[in-house]
């Protein structure tokens, strides 16, 4: 048996699934197996996998689309190591990810996951060592030291610290949780995290950058942000802190997101879903500017209401994660 799987879920990124598959066949670590299931691709996916001629690696086809959280799910449930991790298609490993990370899972019995930093990528798979650091300052992974994590519920749920794709797991321990939710469908990976710092897991960070993960173009549209917000809603609403200051934060949280997804609904055009969630929201906590406008413009015909919600997100200025995918 492999001691490491390493799995790809993948859906029409051909072009970079073979970027991130030959990131993983360049491990100075060589016991592993590679999963990529692969969610009913129309593209040459198949092909791509087939000139490899790999076999450690191990091709999962769906014939039909099961949505992210099941094609995931499938990874996992074939896995046959002792540790564990998963990435997106056209994200990456450096070549001493797996020699620098196992170790640590097997000197630290007591450890249940190790995570690390990540390079930045553009589309062309260079690293951006400016937007790198800024990613690590936001999320304030230059913050943490490297060693067990003390305070693994607030890194996970407020801080966002760490990222599943440059993390390796015990297997096990994800077994204890229950792996993926499907109704987390969208942000699977800060569910998953927090539900290992709820049931208790140990973690340790090493902060080296042994990770690649990749930003390019491609907005979000309607739609799919509205579905994430359905997912991190769920998610949310189904924590409970036993800290009083994090549930504080845990009920605060999921106001603004009622809010926001709220704000979403109206400018999709589902006015009175929409407005139901921002009274929810401010009912626990107040109402805000942003959800008065929204309220307001709930009330214009659906054309006008959609030209005024992108004159406001032109007058944003761009963050690092958008001029990356801008080049």
């Amino acid at each position: 048996m492999p001691k490491v799987t390493i799995c790809i879920p993948t859906y029409n990124r051909a072009d970079y699934l073979t970027y991130s598959i030959n990131t993983v066949l360049r491990q100075t670590y060589e016991d592993f197996e590679l999963i990529v299931c692969d969610d009913g691709s129309s593209d040459h996916t198949p092909e791509v996998v087939a000139a490899f001629q790999d076999s450690r690696i191990i091709y999962l086809r769906h014939p039909q689309n099961l949505g992210r959280s099941l094609n995931m799910g499938s990874g996992f449930t074939a896995a046959r190591g002792e540790y564990f991790i998963k990435f997106d298609d056209d994200d990456g490993l450096t070549p001493e990810f797996l020699a620098k990370t196992v170790p640590i899972l097997e000197q630290e019995k007591n450890v249940d996951f190790v995570c690390t930093d990540h390079w930045i990528i553009d589309k062309f798979g260079q690293k951006v060592t400016a937007a790198t650091q800024e990613n690590s300052s936001k999320w304030g992974k230059d913050r943490l030291q490297q060693g067990i994590i003390p305070d693994l519920q607030r890194q996970t749920f407020s801080y966002q610290s760490l990222q599943v794709g440059s993390t390796l797991f015990r297997y096990q321990s994800l077994v204890d949780v229950d792996y993926m939710r499907s109704q987390a469908d969208g942000c699977e990976d800060f569910d998953l995290l927090v539900r290992l710092a709820l049931a208790g897991k140990q973690a340790y960070f090493l902060p080296e950058l042994l990770m690649e993960y990749r930003f390019h173009g491609g907005q979000t549209s309607l739609k799919q942000a509205v579905h994430f917000l359905q997912a991190k809603l769920f998610c949310t609403e189904s924590y409970h802190f036993n800290d009083v200051k994090l549930e504080e934060e845990r009920v605060k949280k999921t106001a603004f997101l009622q809010e926001s997804l709220g704000i979403k609904l109206i400018e999709k055009g589902e006015n009175e879903a929409g407005r139901v969630l921002i009274e929810k929201a401010s009912q626990l906590s107040g109402k805000s500017r942003r959800a008065r406008l929204g309220l307001l413009l709930s009330y214009l015909p659906l054309n006008l209401r959609q030209l005024a919600f992108q004159g406001f997100r032109q007058l944003r200025s761009k963050d690092y994660t958008e001029q990356v995918r801008a080049v």
